[in-house]
């Protein structure tokens, strides 16, 4: 069960007035001023008209978020626009930024306000992680609570609460119950992210709120993004997004703790040519576009976080979206693990004949080759339901029949279904899903991040937890930490995967590169890698038989380091495996993790991740079309030495992109391996400690 505690130092400050006013009085007034501001924190000192900056530090005061209002002529402090702004390592990143809720038949908050008190205090993170990119996560971090007030009529309030890590900053709107306020019917956020330069994004372009964020993320500054810039301004910008301000920082933009809420996208609505900003865009709600959010009072937005490093491999490592999420809500989860499965569904559907089957004797195939592969898992996908009514079957698989076989040789069974098949009978499919002895359900074509779509992420992972179900989301937004909150959930598609390789020339080593540094810092990605139908840029062709994959053999293997996922599909048909010596790599590859470094890389380039399971150490490395030499120092290895299984791109990998080098050595920390990678390559090892006897 997840270790969870936090701990909390909370220091008050208040209107300059009102800390006049305490420190003319006596002891017993300053308490009971104190007191009336914890209760009421904002409603003790609205009338004060206070003029304060607000000011928040990280733990290692690199990072500094000022909060401020500012009027028409830009004055500082008293009624005015509540913004924010931030640098780091002394150097400006965001400027002055609007903080503002649009609500239904009321004017917009946080346009004509004052700060009227902040609460600052500190906290450490500390919890256990499981399946994920690491087993423990320990985040300092610095907290303030900035309250806001209209002097003039409705008098409405709000509160914004920040947080600064080391490695970024996060914070949300909170709404306490207050007359004017009756019920919430928001209809925007009015966050800004006024970047100081143009920077240099990657960036998730979508057409409309119903997609399932499988698309390239495109290299443009800020500046091309307006509607004057060359670039149309109709479509949305999903996250996460990555941003790079030169001589500066490295920013990504992503959300945390979605839940009662809607899903953030972003546009430049600048209309500018000079124009470089960001405005958020909230999904509106499909039974009512007016608005994107209804609740009651007290609420709170979801976290907008941002990631700022000086080098966006930290954002890889980075465990900042899950600090802002809840602990877990399952108390039992030993039923829960991670694993690698065998698939039907890339291969479409071959027997050991090449030939589609898609029959119960068939698939005992797929869970024949998982057992002998040591793999945990298979994963039946779509075609066995009685079309929509996933709690009957067609006739063509048997699926408690193949649980059965299954578990005579160990394995576990996965199954697909629709989305909205799950969204109208998960009551009745679920139970009838754990009686039938399934391990898990991937959830496909969800297409829907409105209020009432997210909070459809959050219904099933509760339900499928009751019935010790585990849950991958396909055709889905991208992850925010519920993984963290629900540790049944343990993956997410959100990506333009493998897949694609089947219907055209989507999806190449430079996206996969790109994918490492954007789609990938968000959280558990199922990409479905180990294509072993390997071909280099001129020799590749789509086809939905016998499939191919653009790159080499020794990056598809690469990847299953790369791309971190709890539920990590071993893609390719049986027969493509037999007698190739570079499977033993997916074999013995594990798919959970308890620390991860990324040691070098650039977004759409290359990069190289090293990752940690127990004692053993698995390294990952690709690079896009532009053939590469990288010195890579071991200095990620604990003391001693260690075997490295390395899997490397062939000699001649540049024109037969299947040819793998296996070889063996013995290497200690310090030390400096040189990989050689072809176009499209890779190249990846398993760090096994030799312990003296």
């Amino acid at each position: 069960m997840p270790r969870f505690y936090n701990r909390r130092r909370t220091i008050p400050v208040l209107s300059s007035r009102l800390q006049d006013s305490i420190s003319r009085d006596t002891r017993l007034l300053k308490h009971s001023c104190l007191l009336l501001f914890a209760c009421f924190p904002v409603f003790a000192v609205s009338s004060a008209h206070a003029q304060l900056q607000s000011t928040l530090l990280s733990p290692d005061h690199q990072i500094v978020m000022h909060f401020d209002t500012v009027d028409a002529q830009g004055k500082r402090g008293g009624e005015g626009r509540l913004v924010y702004s931030v640098s780091f390592h002394g150097k400006p990143v965001i400027d002055n930024s609007l903080l503002a809720l649009e609500l239904e038949g009321q004017p917009a908050l946080g346009r004509l306000v004052h700060i009227a008190g902040t609460e600052a205090s500190t906290g450490v993170d500390d919890y256990a992680m499981q399946f994920q990119k690491v087993s423990h996560v320990h985040d300092a971090y610095d907290s303030i609570q900035v309250h806001v007030a209209e002097a003039g009529s409705p008098q409405r309030v709000m509160s914004i609460e920040a947080r600064a890590y080391n490695n970024g900053i996060a914070f949300r709107y909170v709404l306490p119950e207050q007359s004017a306020i009756p019920s919430l019917r928001l209809r925007q956020e009015d966050t800004e992210f006024r970047l100081h330069i143009d920077a240099t994004n990657w960036l998730l372009a979508l057409p409309n709120y119903r997609s399932s964020y499988e698309s390239e993320y495109v290299e443009l500054p800020t500046s091309a993004l307006s509607n004057q810039g060359g670039v149309p301004s109709h479509f949305l910008i999903g996250l996460p997004l990555l941003m790079h301000e030169p001589g500066a920082a490295w920013l990504s933009l992503m959300e945390a703790d979605i839940e009662g809420s809607s899903t953030m996208y972003v546009t430049n609505p600048s209309g500018n040519w000079a124009g470089h900003y960001f405005v958020s865009q909230l999904s509106p709600r499909l039974d009512d576009a007016n608005v994107a959010v209804v609740s009651s009072l007290p609420y709170h937005s979801a976290w907008r976080v941002l990631g700022i490093a000086e080098d966006p491999g930290r954002f890889i490592e980075s465990t900042l979206v899950y600090d802002l999420n809840p602990p877990s809500r399952v108390a039992d989860t030993s039923w829960i693990a991670a694993g690698k499965a065998s698939w039907n569904w890339w291969v479409d559907n071959v027997d050991e004949n090449g030939k589609p089957a898609f029959t119960t004797k068939n698939m005992e195939h797929y869970v024949d080759f998982a057992a002998q592969s040591g793999f945990r898992y298979m994963l039946l996908d779509a075609g066995w339901a009685a079309g929509r009514d996933i709690t009957h079957m067609n006739g063509k698989i048997d699926v408690p029949e193949l649980v059965r076989y299954a578990a005579t040789k160990h394995v576990k069974l996965w199954i697909w279904c629709y989305s909205e098949s799950v969204m109208d009978q998960m009551k009745e499919a679920f139970p009838l899903f754990e009686k039938w002895g399934v391990a898990g359900v991937k959830i496909d074509f969800v297409n829907r991040d409105d209020q009432r779509g997210v909070q459809f992420y959050y219904d099933t992972a509760r339900l499928a937890a009751e019935h010790h179900l585990m849950v991958d989301f396909h055709g889905t937004r991208t992850p925010w930490g519920i993984e963290r909150t629900y540790p049944n959930v343990l993956s997410y598609e959100g990506v333009l995967g493998l897949e694609n390789n089947k219907v055209g020339r989507r999806d190449s080593p430079v996206d996969r590169s790109v994918f490492a540094y954007t789609r990938l810092i968000a959280g558990p990605m199922d990409y479905t890698p180990g294509a072993f139908n390997n071909a280099t840029e001129d020799g590749f062709e789509a086809r939905n038989t016998n499939p191919m994959a653009m790159g080499t053999r020794a990056q598809q293997l690469a990847l299953y380091v790369i791309f971190q996922t709890p539920i990590q599909m071993v893609s390719d048909s049986p027969q493509m495996y037999a007698g190739q010596p570079a499977f033993q790599f997916i074999r013995d590859v594990p798919a959970d993790w308890d620390s991860v470094t990324v040691l070098n890389g650039a977004p759409g380039e290359y990069t190289t991740i090293a990752r940690r399971h127990g004692e053993d150490w698995y390294l990952g490395s690709i690079t896009n079309w532009t053939p590469r030499s990288l010195r890579v120092p071991l200095n990620f290895l604990g003391s001693g030495t260690y075997r490295a299984e390395i899997y490397e791109d062939g000699p001649e990998a540049a024109t037969n992109a299947k040819q793998v080098v296996i070889r063996k050595q013995v290497v200690r920390k310090g030390e400096t391996l040189t990989l050689n990678l072809a176009p499209g390559g890779g190249c990846a090892i398993r760090f096994v400690p030799q312990h003296v006897k």
